[in-house]
Formats: C-alpha cells, sequence, structure tokens
C-alpha cells in the first residue's frame, strides 16, 4: 500500500471533483482510506502542550498579544 498526500484547492472545481471521488471510493472500502494527519506545526504544538512547555495566559492577554 502506497500513502500519497495531496493539497487540493475545495473551492475550485476540479478540487471539488477529486474530493467527491474520494470520498466515493473510501466510502465503498474499495481500497482506499483517508487518513488525516495533523501539519508538523500542530504536532509541536502538541508535544509543547504534553511535555509543560507552555504557559496559561488568560483571554485578555491573548486579545493584548493579538492585537497590539
Amino acid at each position: 500500500m502506497q500513502t500519497i498526500t495531496l493539497r487540493i484547492n475545495e473551492n475550485s472545481k476540479m478540487g471539488k471533483v477529486i474530493l467527491d471521488l474520494i470520498k466515493i471510493t473510501a466510502a465503498d472500502k474499495k481500497g482506499v482510506e483517508v487518513v488525516r494527519t495533523f501539519n508538523a506545526e500542530t504536532i509541536k504544538a502538541i508535544e509543547d502542550v504534553e511535555a509543560g512547555r507552555t504557559e496559561k495566559i488568560t483571554l485578555d492577554e491573548f486579545r493584548k498579544l493579538l492585537y497590539d
């Protein structure tokens, strides 16, 4: 079995066709399985939280960081 990573523009006509084809094929169990994975940045963030390398901030502090 081979694993392929695709970037599909869900807003384009061809992207919609490809996504529908994949969903139909995977739903019929015809040798295709959709595997959702996190990107590298998300995986690192999860690992940081699990290892305690993060700090809690309040919503107001977050808004200040975001908008200043």
